[in-house]
């Protein structure tokens, strides 16, 4: 293996096992894992396959329930809107991935609670008091997609400077 697929492999694990110390609600770094992947893989399996190993890892420890397909279908999700961004890894372009696929992972994952859980009635009028409700959660989930999004893109910009003289996407 070479650095250039190492280093991205760390990051991913690195901001996987963050998921297991205390944090707000929402704050974590699923966005940023999956849009990180989809970015620097050029191999789709390899883009898909080291975030969600890394996701699954970490919900192993931390326990599943019942909306794990819907946290599942907005990551995988999230990993095709990473993959937009090859070639354009940008401020603006990244900061608008971590804006689309916050907005994403809010519409599948909340959707997902109102579906398959008792909390609302099982009508438009339940759907839309579940999105209500899962507002408050929203603005965290936007801090730590920005936060992590920043840390994984930015150490990868510091680690392409310093560690090799070319920017590109990692061959597989």
């Amino acid at each position: 293996m070479n650095v250039r697929l190492i280093v991205p492999i760390v990051f991913i694990a690195l901001a996987a096992a963050s998921r297991l110390f205390p944090h707000p609600p929402d704050f974590t770094p699923l966005a940023a894992m999956a849009l990180f992947g989809g970015a620097y893989f050029s191999d789709r399996r390899v883009a898909f396959a080291v975030p969600f190993i890394a996701l699954l890892l970490s919900d192993l420890v931390l326990g599943l329930h019942q909306t794990m397909p819907f946290v599942y279908l907005g990551f995988g999700a999230t990993v095709f809107i990473g993959m937009a961004l090859r070639g354009k890894v940008r401020v603006l372009p990244v900061a608008g991935a971590a804006i689309a696929s916050s907005v994403l992972f809010f519409i599948v994952t909340n959707f997902g609670v109102w579906l398959v859980g008792d909390m609302y009635p099982h009508d438009v009028g339940g759907l839309v008091l579940c999105y209500i409700a899962a507002i408050p959660f929203f603005q965290y989930s936007l801090m730590g997609d920005f936060l992590y999004t920043g840390l994984l893109f930015g150490g990868m910009a510091m680690a392409e400077r310093y560690l090799w003289s070319t920017p590109s996407v990692i061959p597989d």
